[in-house]
């Protein structure tokens, strides 16, 4: 007989007014807390194995914190690391767990104080909580997102509002009941990026937590948020921009809620699923390094980079980074490889993705997985940037220049046939 034991927590990770917040620039000061951060954990179980979805009210965490959090989580609730599951929310008004050049280094202080306190908190708790349960799911169209990669033009790519770019509508409630009739948790999957606020100087959740907070007063039930394909998607907004103010937030959050609740009142059906853990590596191919006389044209090009930040800071650093392997030998590796962990619940299957994926290959994964709800994850397990297609690599723009430009020994432009591939291999299909 399937048995099915879920347990939850939840921690503050609020910072002080006063931290800085990451996702614009790198001396964005916070004044104000608009609504509180926080981090919530989902345990699964068998009996036998045992896996957590992990949610934090975070732009994205560095790939090296992510694993030093996970494993001392593993450590305190006797679970095996790879069995956690990170994610981020990717919020753009919250402290800086990422650490990239342009924008700044991981706010230490904070996660020692903080952060990884909290999520070790969660992920014990929820691990000691866990009792039968049973589950539903139901999905509904939300227009809360739209493509981001606005075609200006000129064929240049641009930040805004591009309603015929590829974009995943549907949003996904997942509820989980005690034996006994209780709620434990409502979790909704939705892809989009969390920037309704702009570069502002409140911390706050972004549109899902105002979403996060309505849906808790009509179901009485505790909710959380789980990030999916946010690469080329942000918030459809009313200025026609994927960034506004926290009047956006509001705005916005409100109709997120609308659509999260009416997918949460459709569930009528609950039943116990099948937990089922795939471990493995994917592999994703680099490309060759140029040659140095093109490198040193391109380092020429950009004056002082003292005054850089940004995208321009991390292009300089880029070039800078692979004229220094060009002239001490180094090979590029083969390829970035990342361990995964796939995890199903029946005809639910999460692929987590150290990555802001891009919509189509989230779609195309859900086409191939031979399961009915295929929830893409992404900055989840560390960060190594953007993801795109192959066809948008031609447009270029913001996304495509990080995905290009985050690494000494960047991936192939045909990694999103790749990334497709090794999960599909990782599930035996």
């Amino acid at each position: 007989m399937t048995k099915f034991l879920c347990g939850v927590s939840r921690a503050d990770i609020t910072p002080p007014v006063g931290t800085l917040l990451f996702g614009y620039n790198p001396h964005q000061v916070s004044t104000s807390i608009h609504d509180r951060l926080a981090v919530t954990a989902a345990a699964f179980s068998d009996g036998e194995t045992t896996a957590v979805l992990v949610t934090a009210d975070v732009c994205e965490i560095q790939t090296a914190l992510s694993d030093e959090i996970r494993k001392k989580a593993g450590e305190a609730a006797g679970i095996p690391r790879q069995n956690i599951l990170l994610s981020a929310t990717h919020t753009h008004s919250a402290p800086n767990v990422t650490g990239m050049e342009g924008w700044g280094d991981v706010d230490r202080p904070y996660v020692d104080a903080v952060f990884l306190p909290a999520v070790v908190q969660a992920v014990k708790e929820a691990v000691g909580r866990l009792e039968p349960a049973v589950l539903g799911i139901a999905e509904t169209e939300s227009r809360v997102g739209v493509n981001r990669r606005e075609l200006k033009r000129g064929g240049y790519v641009n930040f805004g509002q591009n309603p015929w770019g590829p974009f995943d509508p549907t949003m996904t409630v997942i509820a989980v009941k005690s034996a006994d009739g209780r709620g434990l948790l409502n979790l909704v999957h939705y892809g989009c990026h969390g920037t309704a606020a702009g570069c502002n100087h409140e911390i706050s959740r972004d549109w899902s937590g105002m979403m996060v907070d309505r849906m808790e007063r009509e179901t009485g039930v505790m909710t959380a948020y789980w990030q999916g394909a946010c690469g080329d998607t942000g918030p459809r907004i009313s200025n026609g921009l994927t960034t506004g103010d926290i009047t956006y937030v509001e705005e916005l959050g409100s109709l997120a809620a609308m659509d999260a609740v009416r997918a949460c009142r459709k569930i009528r059906a609950y039943h116990v699923p099948a937990l089922a853990v795939f471990h493995g590596t994917v592999r994703l191919p680099c490309a060759s390094l140029p040659d140095e006389e093109a490198v040193l044209v391109r380092l020429a090009a950009f004056g002082d980079p003292a005054s850089l930040i940004n995208i321009q800071a991390m292009e300089y650093g880029h070039w800078r980074d692979v004229l220094a392997a060009i002239r001490d030998g180094i090979t590029p590796p083969d390829a970035l490889e990342y361990d995964t962990t796939l995890v199903a619940l029946g005809d639910i299957l999460w692929i987590p993705h150290p990555f802001e994926m891009f919509t189509e290959i989230t779609l195309r994964l859900r086409q191939y997985a031979p399961y009915a709800y295929v929830l893409s994850l992404s900055t989840t397990n560390g960060t190594n940037e953007y993801l795109p297609t192959k066809g948008e690599m031609l447009r270029g723009g913001y996304e495509v220049d990080c995905f290009r430009y985050g690494h000494v020994f960047p991936m192939t432009d045909d990694a999103d046939e790749h990334i497709i591939e090794e999960n599909l291999r990782i599930l035996g299909v």
